[in-house]
């Protein structure tokens, strides 16, 4: 097979600038904590080739039948480290068998997901470098206090260390997107656990950021507040204020009455 198509059911956009492509690999910041290294969505293998010389085992994931063909024909070296395949859906880590940093172009439409996916396997992956849509990254490499600062911001940020690195503009994919591009790179922190439910310190963090414009004694309610803390300092606040370690304090609080009721 001598091409592939980009399909727009699948997000795909494909990186035809090489520079960038070595740069994304290159953004891998070490393989201490990990000797494998798994691609989502490698389409033609703009990038696969620039992983592949790394010192490091690639392995990739793709759920496009006609870039399996491709990847298959054109890199042989690759063929027993295809996983054909969604990465939402599939139990990747059986394959790799060992922490793999994750890296890729990925899909706009379900970068949030894949997001998700990477918080579930935290433990496993220490490391992602990933270009995705420009708001999007600037979002979860926000600060608190801006505006861009989200659900995922908060999330990630509890886990990972994220760097924004640089800027990709339109004309260098097939088909262009409609916008910017970013690339991102997480790594690990050293935190195993926040020292609160997990849980209910997600169930905050979404109920605060669902109603961003509310004061968090609004934003809150759908959670049933304890009605002891109503007049709390904190709760004055919106939730694009509070750093991670303001969440995990108000997430003890809550905790702390709802034990005591």
């Amino acid at each position: 097979m001598s091409s592939v198509r980009p399909k727009k059911h699948l997000g795909q956009h494909f990186l035809k600038d090489l520079s960038i492509a070595e740069n994304i690999a290159k953004a891998l910041s070490g393989h201490g904590d990990y000797n494998r290294v798994l691609e989502i969505g490698p389409g033609t293998g703009v990038l696969t080739q620039f992983l592949l010389e790394q010192p490091i085992e690639t392995w990739v994931i793709e759920v496009d039948r006609e870039s399996v063909s491709y990847l298959k024909d054109n890199f042989s070296s690759l063929s027993d480290r295809i996983i054909e395949g969604n990465f939402l859906k599939v139990d990747f880590m059986k394959a790799t068998n060992t922490p793999v940093a994750i890296v890729g172009n990925f899909p706009y439409n379900i970068s949030s997901q894949i997001f998700f996916r990477v918080l579930d396997f935290k433990n496993d992956i220490p490391e992602v470098v990933c270009m995705i849509q420009k708001e999007v990254a600037e979002r979860l490499a926000s600060p608190p206090g801006n505006k861009t600062y989200g659900i995922l911001s908060v999330l990630l940020q509890a886990y990972y260390d994220i760097e924004y690195l640089f800027t990709v503009k339109p004309t260098v994919f097939n088909p262009p997107p409609k916008v910017d591009s970013g690339v991102i790179r997480l790594k690990r922190n050293n935190i195993n656990k926040l020292g609160c439910d997990e849980s209910l310190f997600k169930a905050v963090v979404k109920a605060g950021f669902q109603m961003r414009r509310k004061t968090l004694r609004n934003a809150l309610k759908p959670i049933n507040l304890p009605s002891e803390l109503v007049d709390h300092p904190m709760l004055n606040l919106r939730a694009e204020t509070l750093s991670v370690e303001d969440f995990v304090t108000l997430t003890n609080l809550i905790s702390s009455c709802q034990k005591r009721a």
